[in-house]
């Protein structure tokens, strides 16, 4: 009962997403980046899900680009892709070096999949990208654009890209990350932890650290973060 409870919270948080934000209209074809972590993972089931139950209908493709950074992870991906029947495209390439510098970074490596992600998009004439963003990562990254960037700016739900080829839409940026994290434990939803080796002195770990100490004080920090930026009073800015 548990399990269909928040399964069936999830879902409903996903379709209140895709009506709010038009994430989706008829005959859409969407590529799924799926890294293998617990994020992408719920995204995918819960569209598999959706193939069946929404109006508008769409077909999916799942897509893993494979840097070599987790050995044996592609493979189990390719298995559990089989196993429920998704469309799949799995690209195994080598993670080009930041020009001028000697160490990988957080952000070089998630700009090249996603330059890997928009080429696969093309190639499979899609026109929807979907990333497994929740409602932690637009947060996170509104306060990193605020502290680091000075600039009022997130991770919008829908955004178009290359003059509307096609548009990148994040179906659960209503979805906190507790309720994800918890749903991948109750439904036993394989997927992979983190073993980026950067993420531990990123902005983004800093950002997140900070929110929690935030809440401590203000348990609805994150959010009234997250309303805030719908809330723009523009007759007290500068």
């Amino acid at each position: 009962m548990i399990k269909n409870h928040l399964q069936t919270f999830l879902l409903k948080r996903v379709s209140k997403a895709i009506g709010q934000y038009k994430l989706l209209t008829d005959g859409d074809k969407i590529l799924l980046g799926v890294s293998g972590g617990k994020d992408s993972m719920t995204l995918l089931r819960l569209l598999m899900l959706k193939k069946n139950s929404l109006p508008v209908k769409f077909d999916l493709v799942a897509a893993h680009v494979d840097f070599g950074m987790n050995d044996g992870l592609s493979q189990r991906l390719e298995e559990h892709f089989r196993e429920i029947g998704v469309q799949y495209h799995i690209e195994r390439a080598a993670l080009p070096g930041v020009p001028g510098e000697k160490k990988i970074n957080c952000f070089w490596c998630a700009w090249n999949r996603r330059k890997t992600l928009f080429t696969l998009a093309k190639k499979y004439g899609c026109s929807k990208v979907a990333l497994a963003h929740h409602l932690d990562d637009v947060v996170e990254t509104y306060l990193m654009n605020l502290f680091f960037h000075g600039k009022v700016s997130a991770m919008p739900a829908k955004l178009k890209m290359f003059n509307g080829e096609f548009d990148l839409i994040r179906p659960m940026v209503l979805i906190e990350e507790k309720s994800i994290r918890e749903y991948v434990k109750k439904m036993n939803i394989p997927h992979s932890t983190c073993v980026c080796p950067f993420f531990e002195n990123s902005k983004r770990k800093y950002a997140e650290d900070l929110i929690k100490k935030l809440e401590k004080e203000c348990p609805q920090v994150r959010i009234n973060l997250f309303r805030s930026m719908k809330r723009i009073e523009n007759d007290f800015l500068i």
